[in-house]
């Protein structure tokens, strides 16, 4: 089924392998979504069955109480070193972004503190380019500074699968190296992987009551959307038609044009 996704998977496989032959105190952020978890399915078969380095979910408290306990099953069953890292308080964010952009710049802060914490040097982050104008500007190894900064107009070139893995990351400073394994997928590829793979997910992306989520944020800051896809096979079908943005239940996409881009400046995934 969907023999094109065997080319998405080995270049994931082989950007994951390349990570931690290369940068030492690896970790692997999981937000319990879909993208994150199809990831950590193909860390698992990159590693031949194992997850050899930590899975951390930045929580604000605010995630949803079908997210709490999906991730409490997969770490029984995957056998997952889980770091349920806590975000600080949206007082001590910056009171002059909007409301809905404060409250994710937690999960920004909550990054910062974990590295600070633990001295991670790659985090690998379950981002796609499909996902967001800005994001499409990303590249799969990618250096940010001690405060998580990120400079889209200096970036390291990558062509014809070589990238640039060794970067001035040896002080306890918080630089370190973003590592994208899923940057090349679509969220319609995603889910016809889920499906070939028999992945488990969260029940909130199947429909209830007429709608569903689309993207697994906190809930004061993103809603479900209209839909009837109320099974997996619906899911991809209503995929392939709707013009609907993925994130149109983030409720912080829609303060002001510049909010995302102010978040992933400083730092956001």
């Amino acid at each position: 089924m969907y023999p094109y996704l065997n080319e998405l998977e080995a270049k994931t496989i082989y950007i994951l392998r390349e990570a931690y032959n290369k940068i030492d105190n690896l970790a692997m952020l999981w937000s319990i979504g879909k993208d994150s978890t199809a990831m950590l399915w193909m860390v698992r078969k990159a590693f031949f069955g194992k997850v050899p380095f930590p899975v951390a979910l930045l929580d604000t408290q605010m995630e949803l109480d079908e997210v709490y306990a999906f991730r409490d099953r997969l770490t029984k069953e995957w056998k997952l070193d889980c770091i349920n890292h806590l975000c600080p308080p949206e007082a001590d964010m910056d009171q002059t972004l909007p409301p809905n952009t404060r409250a994710a710049m937690r999960k920004t802060e909550g990054l910062k503190s974990l590295l600070g914490e633990r001295n991670f040097k790659g985090i690998f982050c379950g981002i796609r380019r499909d996902e967001q104008g800005l994001r499409a500007k990303e590249r799969i190894f990618s250096p940010r500074t001690f405060n998580g900064e990120w400079d889209f107009k200096d970036q390291p070139l990558e062509i014809w699968d070589q990238y640039k893995t060794e970067f001035p990351l040896d002080d306890n400073s918080g630089a370190h190296l973003r590592i994208h394994p899923i940057l090349h997928w679509t969220e319609l590829d995603i889910w016809r992987y889920i499906q070939r793979e028999n992945i488990p997910f969260c029940p909130l992306y199947l429909s209830k009551n007429g709608r569903r989520y689309r993207s697994l944020g906190e809930k004061n800051i993103t809603k479900p959307v209209p839909s009837n896809a109320a099974t997996l096979q619906q899911i991809i079908t209503e995929l392939e038609t709707t013009n609907t943005s993925e994130r149109a239940g983030r409720t912080m996409d829609k303060e002001t044009e510049a909010s995302s881009e102010k978040l992933r400046v400083r730092g956001h995934m």
